[in-house]
């Protein structure tokens, strides 16, 4: 779990932070929450479904059918996809409602290894405590990204009100066992086209139309999966080859009778 904290002067006066270099933070994230607004980037690369949550369904980004995995980030932290879901471009800050609070309050994760000191970085706050621009940018984005979600949200619901949601069992090959993925929702195409007028033109009012589609043509991006799959399996045995030489070659050296304490070749 990350450690949040609320950005305040009191927490980071003198503080400051680095801008992510990497996705290495999203490696085991399998699913992604995203907004209508990406649509369009998302279904040429992402396989978009519906997760069931405490009050309903969510719209989410799949990135492996394993969970804890995904399969968009490389070894090296490198975002493999042409397209990077907007809940991943502010970390490490992130908009966070407490319970006895109407307003969300910006956080930051001190887990995340980007706090630095004063001067190595982006500045939180001025000399006198006014939220530096940077801050100021980045609330900004996350509050829009907030927006985009309620809206999103509605439209999800609709969707849900009209009985169009509905279990997708797929099945996963894990080793030699092919195991069924639970919990995965998707769009009933054969309900969403015996809609009556009325029913259909509330849905397009709502954004839910626009997204029962978008959803409904993003299955086919789950061929990426797979390609990415091998893609990652490929780069990890070159990381165990190089591994395995650099492990030779210092076993060779040992042969010669490498020194441990001030690095010179000796014959033994």
């Amino acid at each position: 779990m990350p450690q949040l904290s609320a950005v305040t002067p009191q927490r980071f006066a003198g503080k400051a932070w680095k801008r992510q270099s990497g996705y290495t933070f999203a490696a085991q994230a399998s699913i992604l929450p995203i907004a209508m607004t990406e649509l369009a980037k998302l279904v040429p690369v992402l396989p978009l479904i519906l997760v069931k949550t405490e009050s309903g369904f969510q719209l989410v980004a799949i990135t492996a059918l394993q969970p804890g995995m995904n399969l968009f980030v490389a070894p090296d932290g490198r975002w493999l996809g042409d397209y990077v879901p907007a809940t991943l471009r502010d970390y490490p800050f992130r908009l966070v409602k407490p319970k006895d609070r109407k307003d969300s309050i910006l956080c930051f994760d001190e887990d995340s290894g980007l706090l630095v000191e004063a001067g190595q970085g982006e500045a939180f706050f001025d000399e006198a405590g006014t939220p530096s621009q940077a801050v100021k940018d980045t609330l900004d984005s996350l509050s829009q990204m907030e927006r985009n979600r309620l809206v999103t949200q509605t439209a999800v619901d609709a969707l849900q009100a009209a009985g169009l949601i509905q279990l997708w069992p797929l099945k996963v090959q894990q080793g030699d066992e092919v195991v069924a993925r639970e919990g995965l929702y998707r769009i009933n195409e054969t309900a969403l086209n015996a809609l009556d007028a009325a029913t259909l033109h509330g849905l397009r009012n709502k954004g839910a139309l626009a997204l029962a589609y978008a959803q409904l043509l993003s299955m086919n991006q789950l061929s990426v999966l797979k390609k990415l799959s091998l893609a990652q399996a490929q780069m990890q045995a070159k990381i165990q080859a190089k591994a395995a030489s650099v492990a030779q070659g210092l076993a060779v050296l040992q042969g010669f009778g490498l020194s441990q304490d001030d690095g010179t070749l000796r014959l033994s």
